[in-house]
């Protein structure tokens, strides 16, 4: 089976930042396509073969996937192309991908073990509370930071949430900046 590459691992081959990758599909130069979720994906053999031609030196070796991931769970589809594009487009270059509700959300959180969650508590089939805790108290996860955004929180539930394992609360319409701020600072990036 072909490789595929994320922006971020792409632009790690290359050399270059993600943000350079995005311009060169954008522009035309490298054929990509997008996720379900929206993320852009990369065939190792188109990135090889545009590299070839720019004359860019192919590693001998892959990128190390050192990317911290990033699970954004909301099912606000413009909510979610703003936070992905964001994340990925990011000085930290993040590996982000997205899911639309709890259940796929659940299967995300144990396959690609995101080293933060982005949640938004306010989704019919999530209860917000429950996510943190079992999150939290699950050994393969405990570790993953906890980011919850509502349009109805108050005091009283943020610091419920918190109680429960949240590790920092956001009310929408989002901050992106104060939100880039905090993810690079719970992974300790700063």
């Amino acid at each position: 089976m072909e490789e595929i590459y994320t922006v971020a691992k792409a632009g790690k081959y290359c050399n270059v930042s993600s943000q350079t990758i995005i311009n060169w599909i954008e522009s035309g130069h490298i054929e990509a396509y997008k996720t379900v979720g929206g993320h852009r994906r990369i065939k190792k053999t188109t990135l090889e073969s545009f590299m070839a031609k720019q004359g860019i030196p192919i590693p001998e070796k892959e990128p190390q996937d050192q990317l911290k991931r990033i699970l954004v769970v909301d099912d606000d589809p413009i909510i979610v192309e703003t936070l992905v594009q964001a994340l990925e487009e990011d000085e930290h270059d993040y590996e982000v991908i997205s899911a639309s509700d709890g259940f796929e959300a659940g299967l995300q959180v144990n396959h690609f073990k995101p080293h933060v969650l982005i949640l938004d508590i306010m989704m019919p089939d999530i209860k917000g509370y429950e996510v943190c805790k079992k999150i939290k108290s699950n050994p393969d996860t405990r570790e993953t930071k906890i980011i919850v955004l509502s349009a109805y929180l108050d005091e009283e539930k943020f610091k419920q949430m918190k109680d429960n394992g949240a590790d920092v609360c956001f009310s929408k319409p989002l901050p992106l900046l104060q939100l880039k701020e905090e993810i690079a600072r719970l992974l300790e990036l700063n």
